[in-house]
């Protein structure tokens, strides 16, 4: 988006800047490419620099209720050193190496309500100011896409995707927040879970895959939080996936190990204090960036059959405020 409020910093017209991204999808690990648009002001002015900020928003707990916020993940600066004269243009391209655990936003071209994109930074003068979020579109890996593949063959349902700021313990998580997708549990498990979050946690070598259930109540007391983890290579996979996901899910559902590991807190960052069951991770409902399924065309056939479970629409403009929230 094009920005010009360096106007009020300078005195006079400050440059415009209008950062456009490639079109496509990228994948975690990939290289998030384009080009900063730039437009001379009213007069000659030193760009220092020109800096790339990944950013997302994100869900917080705190001891009253939830909060959303944005939260950056990588900062890189593209450009930076130069005279730019008066009403010149200039393109300056980039290449932004993404984290490998970057957020998943689409699933076969279809929108999760996922806000993640790159904010744009340009230092004039010994002032520097912040553009909008350029949202970017990221596709699973090939791995993730044939989990989530399994999941919807075994007739699970997308219900909504989030992202929660925190850690999983006991896991090799390098950024402060983790994906959530929630998924409907098919009919063979509707009576013993009301749904299970899946989380990937990819790296060089291969996927962490943590699944959490909310186990229903039974005979025996009140329900609770079941967790596993399972880690995956990025090739040589399993000859079927659906059976190794199921597999997983029996484990998960049935398997007594794993029982109480579920909800944990949001250690080095202090956004709690949550139960803590030793392994869990920090979850809050998942609505804030759930995905308006449904009628909105995310519905069947969604990862191979997985269809939608709820119709939540509040992905609007989640943005307003931001600017009051970073000058705090």
């Amino acid at each position: 988006m094009v920005f010009k409020r360096l106007l009020g910093t300078l005195g006079v017209g400050g440059p415009e800047v209008d950062t456009v991204l490639d079109p496509g999808a990228v994948t975690p690990g990939g290289s998030l490419t384009g080009e900063v648009h730039l437009k001379g002001g009213d007069a000659d002015f030193t760009i220092e620099h020109i800096t790339l900020e990944l950013v997302a928003r994100v869900e917080a707990e705190h001891e009253d209720g939830e909060s959303e916020g944005t939260v950056g993940f990588g900062r890189f600066t593209v450009g930076g050193g130069f005279r730019l004269a008066a009403g010149e243009p200039r393109r300056v391209p980039f290449a932004l190496d993404l984290p490998w655990e970057t957020p998943v936003t689409e699933l076969y071209g279809q929108d999760l309500g996922i806000v993640l994109g790159v904010r744009t930074e340009l230092g004039v003068a010994g002032a520097k100011d912040s553009g909008d979020i350029d949202r970017a579109a990221v596709r699973p890996l090939p791995v993730q896409e044939a989990i989530l593949e399994a999941f919807g063959q075994l007739g699970f349902g997308f219900v909504s995707a989030d992202l929660e700021l925190g850690r999983i313990r006991g896991t090799g998580q390098q950024l402060p927040f983790y994906q959530e997708i929630e998924i409907a549990p098919s009919p063979r498990w509707a009576d013993l879970v009301n749904e299970i979050e899946v989380t990937f946690l990819a790296g060089p070598a291969g996927v962490e895959v943590v699944l959490e259930a909310d186990k229903r109540a039974g005979f025996h007391g009140e329900g609770h939080d079941a967790l596993t983890r399972f880690t995956v290579a990025h090739h040589g996979g399993p000859a079927d996936w659906n059976a190794e996901v199921d597999s997983w899910v029996r484990q998960l559902v049935e398997g007594n190990a794993a029982h109480g590991h579920g909800h944990g807190s949001h250690d080095a960052y202090g956004h709690g204090p949550h139960e803590s069951h030793g392994h869990g991770h920090g979850s809050g409902p998942g609505v804030g960036t759930a995905v308006a399924a449904g009628a909105a065309g995310l519905a069947v056939g969604v990862v191979g059959g997985m269809v939608a479970a709820e119709v939540v629409d509040e992905v609007g403009d989640f943005f307003e405020g931001d600017e009051e929230e970073d000058e705090g």
